[in-house]
C-alpha cells in the first residue's frame, strides 16, 4: 500500500482541530457547524471534541454572528467564522467591509481584527443560481482584507494557521467541488505562506493563470496540450489579495502568451484585473493579446449539462490555447 491519501475536506478539518488545540482563544461559529457537522462536513466531530463553547451553532443571521466575531477579534479572541456558501456573505457585507476591513485603518492601528472567515464557493454541484457563486474576486477588491483560495489539499491543510497568525481579517474560499479531492500530504511541509502564487507546472510556450477548482482543469489542459507539443506553464494564484503579480509577470516574460482562467464572471472579475495589470506593466513581453476563460454571463443553471456549459471547461482552455498558439485543433 502507498502512503495514505487525505481529502481536501479532511485537510480543512485537521487545520481547524490544530488551531483549536493550539490556542484556547480560537473558536468556530456559524450555521450548522456543531450538531450537524457543517454543511459540507468540515466541522464534523469537533463539537464532541471541543464542546459548545468552542464550536458555536448560530442563528441564520450572517450579519449578526459575523459582527459578533469582529467584536470578539477586536477583544483578543481568534474567531473562525464559517459562512455556509459565499452568496450568504452578502448578508454580512457591512460587517466584513465596513467593520473588519476598516477598523485597523480608522483607528490608526490601535485595533487589529484577527478574524478568519471560511466560505464555500463555486459551481459544479448542481446547487443552481443561489448557491453557485464565485464572489472571491469581489472581496479581492476591498483594501484591508486578505483573500485566499486554496486549490490543493496541502494549501487547505496549512493556510488556516497562517491566516490565524495574521493580525488582519482573512477570507478563505474553499471550492465545493474540491472537498472530495484527495492527495498525499508531504510530512515535511508544516506551513505555507499566504502571500505568493505557485507554479504548479513549468512550461515555455504559454502561461495558464488560475486558482481554485480551475487549477485541476488547467493541469488537465496542460496535459492535453503537451500531447500536441505545447508546453503550458500553470500558475496557481492561491492569494487574490494581495495579488502576486511578480510571479505572473515573470512567467509571461518567459512564455510571452497568457490565458487567465477564472470561474467568476468575466465582467469586473479578477481575470480582468490581471489582464489590466499585464497591459499596464508587461505589454512588451506579450506576443499575443491576453485571453480569458471565465463563466458565462448568466446565473449558474441547475441542469447538469447547462451548468457544465456555463463554467470554464478543460476543452475550452485547450481550444483557446490552440488559437493563441496558432495551432488548429
Amino acid at each position: 500500500m502507498g502512503p495514505a491519501r487525505t481529502t481536501y475536506r479532511e485537510a480543512c478539518r485537521q487545520a481547524l482541530r490544530d488551531a483549536l488545540q493550539a490556542d484556547p482563544r480560537c473558536f468556530v461559529l456559524g450555521e450548522d457547524v456543531g450538531k450537524y457537522g457543517g454543511c459540507y462536513g468540515v466541522t464534523k466531530g469537533l463539537l464532541e471534541e471541543f464542546g459548545p463553547d468552542r464550536i458555536r451553532d448560530t442563528p441564520l443571521a450572517e450579519n449578526g454572528f459575523t459582527g459578533l466575531a469582529v467584536g470578539a477579534a477586536v477583544a483578543g479572541l481568534r474567531p473562525v467564522v464559517e459562512i455556509m456558501t459565499c452568496n450568504f456573505s452578502l448578508l454580512a457585507l457591512d460587517q466584513i467591509m465596513n467593520n473588519a476591513a476598516t477598523l485597523s485603518h480608522m483607528t490608526g492601528g490601535q485595533f487589529a481584527v484577527p478574524l478568519v472567515i471560511r466560505m464555500a464557493t463555486g459551481g459544479g454541484r448542481q446547487l443552481a443560481a443561489q448557491h453557485s457563486h464565485s464572489l472571491e474576486g469581489w472581496f479581492a477588491h476591498i483594501p484591508g482584507l486578505k483573500v485566499l483560495v486554496p486549490a490543493t489539499v496541502e494549501d487547505a491543510r496549512h493556510m488556516l494557521a497562517a491566516a490565524l497568525a495574521d493580525p488582519n481579517p482573512v477570507l478563505l474560499f474553499e471550492h465545493i467541488v474540491l472537498y472530495n479531492a484527495e492527495d498525499v500530504l508531504d510530512p515535511s511541509v508544516s506551513a505555507v505562506d499566504i502571500a505568493h502564487a505557485k507554479i504548479r507546472r513549468a512550461g515555455r510556450d504559454l502561461s495558464l493563470v488560475t486558482y481554485g477548482n480551475s487549477l485541476p482543469k488547467c493541469l488537465a489542459a496542460a496535459d492535453a496540450l503537451a500531447a500536441e507539443g505545447m508546453q503550458a506553464e500553470v500558475i496557481d494564484l492561491r492569494v487574490l489579495r494581495p495579488l502576486d503579480m511578480a510571479t505572473v509577470q515573470a512567467s509571461v516574460a518567459r512564455t510571452r502568451r497568457v490565458i487567465v482562467v477564472d470561474e467568476g464572471w468575466k465582467s469586473g472579475s479578477i481575470s480582468a484585473e490581471i489582464a489590466a495589470r499585464l497591459a499596464e506593466e508587461s505589454l512588451y513581453d506579450l506576443d499575443a493579446p491576453v485571453r480569458r476563460v471565465c463563466s458565462r454571463e448568466v446565473p449558474v443553471p441547475y441542469a447538469m449539462q447547462m451548468e457544465t456549459a456555463a463554467l470554464p471547461r478543460t476543452e475550452e482552455i485547450v481550444a483557446v490555447a490552440r488559437a493563441l498558439m496558432n495551432r488548429p485543433g
